[in-house]
């Protein structure tokens, strides 16, 4: 298997510490989507990171489709439950933790921009977006139920990537503030070997 991928986005991160969990062997080959010169649009046609290719012929992009691609394969551990409903609430939050990453690729890529061309309607909005997911996983992972158990899901892995990115990108700095619940999932996660081999470089 090979995961096409940048080594500083949480969406890649979270398919790479899925495999490491399952114990699948992969190669990583790392490809900024942003260039002109990538090569991301040949495995995916929307440009976008991640893709993984499983044979000559097939390719899976999407990191949510990736991740069930990945669980159908039945490597232990499980990081989806097998009853549906249960499976639902689990999938609905790794979305959400998805979305709040989706808003901050926006805030970095806008603030890439020059200042006068930034829209400051836009990067208000994605900090709203953030701010209200957050809280959202919050109440859920003080609940300790679906986020934050003590049976590692999918879920989990993506919460934990994006508050990883929220830190790495500076993105929302007092976003732990009244957050306990978010702050322990992450501390309890971030001590995992899958976390700690995939932490994105500093340069």
């Amino acid at each position: 298997m090979k995961l096409i991928g940048s080594y500083t986005s949480p969406f890649v991160r979270k398919v790479s510490i899925i495999m490491l969990e399952k114990g699948i062997t992969f190669e990583f080959i790392n490809e900024n989507p942003w260039t002109d010169e990538s090569h991301v649009p040949s495995y995916n046609p929307l440009g976008k990171i991640p893709a993984l290719v499983t044979g000559p012929d097939e390719i899976w992009y999407d990191s949510h489709i990736i991740a069930a691609y990945i669980e159908q394969m039945d490597i232990a551990p499980a990081l989806v439950p097998r009853e549906k409903l249960a499976a639902m609430k689990v999938l609905q939050l790794e979305a959400l933790a998805d979305g709040i990453g989706d808003a901050c690729v926006l805030l970095v890529r806008e603030g890439m921009r020059p200042p006068e061309r930034q829209m400051e309607e836009q990067l208000v909005r994605q900090r709203e977006k953030i701010q209200r997911g957050l809280d959202a996983l919050e109440k859920e992972a003080a609940k300790g139920t679906v986020l934050n158990s003590d049976t590692l899901n999918i879920a989990d892995i993506a919460t934990a990537c994006l508050i990883s990115y929220l830190n790495f990108r500076r993105i929302l700095p007092g976003w732990c503030v009244d957050r306990p619940a978010l702050v322990k999932l992450a501390e309890k996660l971030f001590q995992r070997d899958s976390f700690a081999r995939t932490v994105p470089p500093t340069a």
